[in-house]
């Protein structure tokens, strides 16, 4: 295991490097925590590692921006960079109070609102300028890793592929090095198209300057797009179905909106449920609007008692439309620093928070939970999913299915993301286990008791594909783009891509085989060609949806494209 791997490994397991802070003023060591919390399971702040999603910390203070080599930066910050910007304490106050706001076009998910917690947290990341060192881990690396693997690579992408990885099928732990591979996003090439199935078309549906992230189909046709990073939700109305002919905002304010659903189902809802980072509100709607009629009512006021690490939160409304049902992401990679007991006894744990629920930061994160319509009766429905960002509720079973993006750092094809349906109550593994009775190694022996109790998904994916949003096929009565029969009730997921992998891998959408509502466990590739190079794309698939006449409309939060594929030559 060479050294940057072991940085790697010891890095994921505690969260952050170990730089003393046993001494240190209780602002600091509260910056600490809030780094943990927050930003840990992007960033690190180890001198030997530089970047993991994003670029790494230490010495941040008094760096120029984008001043760290060999990080595939966004433009925005590339561009701050070239100007002079540099990380004072000044600077990064504004930078992390709003980050799109400060560098407009960042990739930078989400900043720190709280004056005080983001005080703390600077004063954390200005004190780190002495010798930083990795924790201590296990040796557990094989001593014959490999470097990076192209096998699953995006090279390998080609519309009509079908891939089918089988649980028997897994690479052993640390098989080959963990990577910071994080794509640099450069514009599309002029003219070009991504590449779909023989016998459809592709085309541009919208073009939106705020990349929203996740569509929604109104009753009439209209298409709802939450618009994270501008904490607002926008509508675009089409007439012949082509091409959006009007966008406008429905409503602004949001704690970047992610997850939205119309309730009650059907033809008539009266109200747009949006979830943002750490609350639920409803928004009164009635079929047609494009404009709010009432200001966001809250319905859920706190999902978790920690708002870091994963912020996506996807809701959907079970088949009769009486559970609101909620996916909470982990707030760390693999739980490492939460210990090996709850703080009550297990037993009394389990019965409050559900079979294999966490604890600490980790209290009611990595889970699917369950509401009343109004936001009360709370429950856990699924436990053990890292991070469940497509939630999905299948028309005609009824069946509660979900994407789940899988933990990092243990190699180049392990362990893969998934698709499954979810059972009520059920465990999912994370983060002792992983794909059934896997355990993970670098929490070996903590939870024995879990082990025949994890439920093996249904479809495994490609590992690091980071699969977002979702949606069964059905076409819409009178459809007039409608897809050929044998696509009908197939499930199409959106992949939004690597960086966790040595060569980059996802960046598409493909189309998940269903027979009789259950998933064979094949998929098929169905939109690819958006990966210039190893290192540069031009476009993420961050969500799916089926419009009014049957088209596939694709959210490409990349390039701020919203993307029509239709039959046709």
């Amino acid at each position: 295991m060479n050294a940057h791997t072991t940085l790697l490994h010891a890095l994921m397991l505690a969260g952050l490097a170990t730089v003393s802070v046993a001494h240190a003023a209780p602002q600091v060591a509260a910056g600490r925590t809030i780094f943990q919390n927050n930003c840990a399971s992007c960033h690190t702040v180890d001198t030997g590692m530089a970047q993991l999603a994003g670029p790494g910390l230490f010495g941040v203070v008094g760096r120029k921006a984008a001043g760290v080599a060999g990080f595939n930066y966004s433009a925005a910050l590339a561009k701050a960079g070239a100007s002079g910007t540099v990380w004072t304490r000044d600077e990064l106050d504004l930078f992390l109070l709003d980050p799109a706001k400060r560098v407009p076009g960042t990739t930078m998910p989400v900043g720190v609102p709280d004056a005080k917690q983001r005080g703390a947290l600077i004063d954390y990341l200005a004190s780190l300028h002495g010798t930083a060192t990795a924790a201590a881990v296990p040796a557990l690396a094989k001593a014959d890793a490999q470097p990076a693997s192209r096998a699953g690579a995006w090279t390998e992408n080609q519309p009509g592929k079908i891939w089918h990885i089988k649980p028997t099928d897994l690479a052993a732990p640390f098989a080959t090095d963990s990577a910071g591979n994080s794509a640099r996003v450069q514009a599309r090439p002029n003219r070009t198209l991504p590449t779909v199935m023989p016998g459809f078309t592709v085309s541009v549906f919208a073009q939106d300057a705020d990349k929203p992230r996740v569509a929604l189909r109104a009753p009439n046709g209209d298409v709802f797009l939450a618009a994270t990073g501008a904490g607002a939700i926008k509508v675009l109305r089409s007439r012949d179905g082509r091409k959006a002919d009007s966008a406008g905002v429905f409503a602004t304010g949001l704690a970047r909106p992610y997850g939205m659903a119309f309730w009650p189902s059907g033809a008539n809802p009266q109200y747009l449920y949006v979830a943002g980072v750490n609350s639920v509100v409803r928004i009164p709607y009635r079929n047609g609007d494009l404009t709010a009629r009432g200001a966001p009512e809250t319905v859920i006021a706190e999902l978790s008692g920690t708002s870091g690490g994963h912020t996506t939160r996807t809701l959907a409304f079970s088949k009769d439309g009486k559970t609101l049902l909620l996916s909470i992401g982990s707030a760390t990679n693999v739980a490492a620093d939460i210990g090996r007991t709850p703080p009550v006894p297990l037993a009394q744990w389990e019965r409050q928070h559900g079979v294999g629920g966490a604890w600490g930061v980790e209290t009611d994160r990595a889970t699917v939970m369950a509401f009343d319509p109004d936001g009360k009766n709370r429950r856990t429905f699924a436990t053990g999913l890292r991070n469940c960002v497509g939630l999905l509720v299948l028309p005609t079973t009824g069946d509660v299915m979900c994407n789940v993006n899988e933990r990092d750092a243990l190699g180049d094809n392990l362990p893969p993301d998934y698709l499954t349906r979810l059972k009520q109550g059920g465990f999912y593994g994370w983060p002792w286990y992983y794909i059934g009775d896997n355990e993970d190694p670098r929490l070996a022996g903590h939870r024995p008791d879990l082990k025949g109790k994890t439920i093996t998904p249904d479809v495994l994916l490609q590992a690091h594909s980071a699969p977002l949003g979702m949606v069964a096929y059905h076409a819409p009565e009178g459809a007039t783009s409608a897809f050929p029969k044998e696509y009908e009730g197939d499930v199409f997921v959106a992949l939004h891509g690597s960086w966790n992998r040595g060569v980059r891998t996802g960046y598409k959408v493909v189309r998940v085989f269903m027979k009789n509502g259950v998933p064979t466990g094949q998929y098929q590739d169905f939109m690819s060609g958006m990966v210039v190079s190893d290192r540069d794309v031009w476009g993420r698939p961050a969500a799916v949806e089926v419009a009014r006449d049957g088209a596939l409309l694709v959210v490409d939060d990349a390039g701020g494209t919203l993307w029509r594929v239709a039959p046709g030559r």
